[in-house]
């Protein structure tokens, strides 16, 4: 539905149609299809393309760019039915009237013509001529200047051009494709999306004046979102292999209005609607809750007006309605006026004779985006609604960013820069586009940072490996003096009591492997002759003892306790010659009784020659009765030890108190 005021509707209809007859006041005939003339690019088609084009219709199309530059022309496609160029044709002129001269005359199906077709002055006549004909799409060209030779024409899509970055000239006139695009900026587009539509859907240039282009192609994402910018509607897409993006000149982010960076006293508006509230113009800022702004009357004396304090470069525009589902209001086309030199203007295109009128909102909620090409510089800025839906209201916010301006004073000259540089602020063409839309797949870089980063990472990597080589060192060094002091080799929980403890309550199999005496290179070193071996002493190892008085839960370790030291006047043998004992015996089978038979090494007759590992003497156990006996004390049938005199362990005797 569109707003109420008819007279709205028909004067905005009536600049559409004044701006689609002085686009195409230089074509005349019945056969001319889309086509658009720009000042120095544009596009052509025939009627209907890329339909059947008609029977028996005429078209002419005549060019003129400025003196002292020629024209040249890119088909995108021909596809006229005739074999001999007699009925159905295209033809091109130099010149204008009746002293115009032929350059070519085309025809044929599916023709493809890579070259260019260069005129010999500045002017040029197109000719469209058709008879009886059954099928043929007709042709679909572009023209520049012949100084952009890389002019490409409306259909070429990303997917053409296989380089990582490139740059190319969009012409004038590329709505009249009627190509989809899928996408949207700054995310990227598409492989498949025709590029100059792409282009001016991100705003890069303008449809009635064409441009460069400067393209980025990335990898491609899962999904393509769809929106409505610059009069060009994206679709969604799904995943592909690689997208395109776009760089500009760069004047990109927001002015505030979302933000809070404008104040609500730079906020003002011709009238506020009252009801159920306040619509005032604070509530204009894009995506603030509660109620938008809404003036008193709709009709096409009302603006919302934003005071930027200062000059700045606005390079574009993004509305929306109410976004409120009870009040579904919302401004479908709006100009844009502006306060430049103190005075106000309406916002035209280049070489445009008319206010460019922009299209609005399509439904209360989602954005529509719109860019100014060339942008706006100023301080002021209106927003006058033309058309709307049920009553005019309003969101938006603005792009753009300050104005480099150069501080002329004196400065310092440093030795090692005679020479200093004089910062020059960028020039804005009348083609400059708006936010710097770059490789989305490639995060931006902060030189400062990414420099800062680049030499503390490596430096405090350095630092911290050295701090923790250090400090291993220092415990192995540690560790290794200790283990050298030492008869024995032994790890260092295993001299504790701590470990002495712990060790009854572990499994016997995992002890087996701790109880092994290890023997220090420093003493085996010392350790040279017979007469000279050395008291070895060493802790003895641990038996086990009944964790619970009457219950016992002895593994299949020994149970015997070890000898307490050396009689008086014993001599302690060559342990290095001598045959190896155990200290404790084997454990008998699980039907026997719980405590072994120890194993005793008769030490007073050694051998005269013995290997370290040689067989040893052993005794065996007595078979006494009533005295009191040098084993441990078993354990009854009910598993209670049987109590002795005075002891529930015993010491064997060695060999001397037998003897």
């Amino acid at each position: 539905m569109v707003g109420r005021p008819t007279q709205a509707g028909g004067i905005v209809l009536s600049i559409l149609l004044i701006l689609s007859t002085d686009s195409c006041k230089a074509q005349k005939g019945d056969g001319c299809g889309r086509s658009l003339l720009g000042p120095t690019s544009g596009t052509l088609s025939s009627l209907g393309y890329p339909r059947t084009y008609p029977n028996n219709s005429v078209c002419e199309w005549e060019i003129t760019v400025p003196r002292g530059n020629r024209i040249h022309f890119r088909f995108a496609d021909l596809d006229i039915e005739d074999g001999d160029c007699q009925v159905n044709y295209l033809r091109l002129y130099n010149g204008i009237g009746p002293d115009r001269s032929e350059m070519v005359k085309l025809c044929g199906m599916g023709l493809t013509l890579q070259e260019l077709i260069e005129s010999s002055d500045h002017q040029v006549t197109v000719q469209f001529m058709s008879g009886m004909h059954h099928r043929g799409r007709g042709f679909y060209l572009s023209f520049s200047l012949t100084d952009h030779t890389d002019l490409i024409t409306c259909l070429e899509k990303g997917a053409d051009f296989p380089e990582a970055e490139f740059s190319k000239y969009c012409p004038a006139g590329c709505l009249t494709s009627k190509e989809e695009i899928s996408g949207t900026m700054p995310t990227g587009y598409r492989e498949s999306s025709p590029l100059c539509v792409a282009a001016i859907h991100a705003g890069v240039v303008s449809n009635a004046l064409g441009g460069k282009i400067n393209v980025v192609s990335s990898k491609g994402i899962p999904h393509y979102e769809g929106t409505l910018a610059n009069n060009v509607t994206s679709t969604g897409g799904t995943l592909s292999n690689s997208l395109f993006t776009f760089r500009t000149s760069g004047c990109i982010g927001t002015l505030g209005l979302e933000s809070g960076g404008v104040a609500d006293s730079q906020l003002t508006a011709s009238s506020v609607w009252e009801w159920h509230g306040l619509w005032a113009p604070s509530g204009g800022r894009l995506k603030k809750k509660g109620l938008p702004w809404a003036p008193s009357h709709s009709d096409l004396q009302q603006y919302l007006q934003i005071d930027l304090k200062r000059k700045k470069i606005i390079t574009g525009i993004i509305t929306t309605g109410s976004t409120m589902r009870e009040y579904q209001y919302y401004v479908s086309a709006y100009r844009i006026l502006y306060n430049y030199n103190g005075h106000w203007q309406s916002y035209k295109e280049t070489n445009a004779t008319k206010d460019k009128v922009f299209q609005g909102n399509i439904n209360y909620l989602h954005e529509v985006r719109n860019n100014f090409v060339p942008p706006i510089e100023a301080r002021f800025l209106r927003i006058n609604p033309l058309l709307w839906h049920q009553r005019i209201a309003l969101r938006l916010e603005l792009f753009g960013c300050q104005i480099q301006t150069v501080t002329a004073g004196p400065r310092m000259m440093s030795p090692f820069n005679p020479t200093p540089r004089s910062k020059v602020p960028p020039r804005l063409g009348p083609t400059t586009a708006t936010p710097d839309i770059r490789n989305t797949t490639v995060p931006p870089h902060s030189e400062n940072g990414m420099a800062l980063i680049a030499v503390l990472v490596p430096v405090l990597a350095m630092i911290l490996t050295g701090l923790i080589l250090t400090i291993v060192c220092a415990c192995h060094c540690k560790n290794r003096k200790q283990n050298t002091d030492g008869t024995y080799d032994l790890p260092h929980w295993d001299r504790t009591d701590w470990w002495k403890s712990m060790k009854q309550l572990l499994p016997s199999k995992m002890l087996d492997s701790d109880e092994t005496v290890r023997y220090s290179s420093s003493e085996v070193g010392r350790l040279t002759g017979r007469g000279a071996v050395p008291i070895l002493h060493a802790e003895p190892a641990e038996y086990a003892q009944p964790l619970v008085s009457g219950v016992t839960m002895l593994g299949p370790r020994s149970t015997f306790k070890p000898d307490e030291g050396l009689e008086p006047g014993y001599s302690d043998p060559d342990l290095y010659d001598a045959p190896m004992s155990h200290p404790y015996a084997e454990p008998l089978p699980a039907s026997g009784a719980e405590y072994a038979t120890p194993i005793v090494v008769d030490m007073s007759q050694p051998p005269a020659v013995c290997s370290f590992m040689g067989p040893s003497t052993i005794l065996t156990k007595p078979e006494t009765g009533k005295l009191r006996s040098p084993y441990d004390t078993p354990k009854n049938v009910t598993g209670q030890v049987t109590p002795t005199e005075d002891l529930t362990y015993q010491v064997p005797q060695n060999s001397a108190q037998k003897s």
